[in-house]
């Protein structure tokens, strides 16, 4: 596939595979999108067939139809008491016993193949978040200020 050049931020792109002959506009940024939309909004305005397609005779009766089988469809009816989607629910009252773990490590080849789980398991703690997505800048971060640690004169 052949690179394009986005008319709206001059930069090269490789076309989608599937729309590679019909894709104009880069979707590096939102503003290229909103361009390329913008474009293609124009180009369908600009068609014949398309000039009255929201004033004609036929479109005003096919909305004012369904105005009239839904009135007060733009209305919100405050007054109107909504039901929710579930049930309520009363949380159960859960009992939980403490139960003294004691960690049998072994040797001390098992405990230093533990430090990696333990890491991730302070990390989680301190950002208080455990997904991964979440952590990766905390992590880049510590690694980072490693690296100055161990390059400082």
């Amino acid at each position: 596939m052949k690179r394009k050049k986005c008319p709206h931020c001059n930069q090269l792109f490789l076309p989608d595979a599937r729309n590679g002959s019909r894709q104009k506009f880069c979707c590096r940024t939102p503003e290229c999108r909103n361009a390329s939309k913008k474009d293609s909004q124009k180009r369908w305005l600009e068609k014949p067939e398309n000039q009255d397609y929201f004033r004609s005779p036929q479109n005003q009766n096919r909305v004012s139809e369904w105005r009239k089988s839904h009135p007060g469809y733009w209305r919100r009816e405050s007054s109107k008491k909504r039901t929710p989607l579930q049930d309520v629910i009363t949380p159960e009252v859960i009992e939980t016993k403490q139960k003294d773990v004691k960690l049998d490590f072994g040797p001390l080849q098992d405990i230093i193949n533990s430090q990696p789980i333990v890491l991730l398991g302070l990390i989680a703690n301190i950002i208080g978040d455990p997904l991964q997505d979440n952590m990766v800048k905390t992590v880049r971060c510590l690694i980072q200020s490693g690296l100055d640690i161990i390059n400082h004169p």
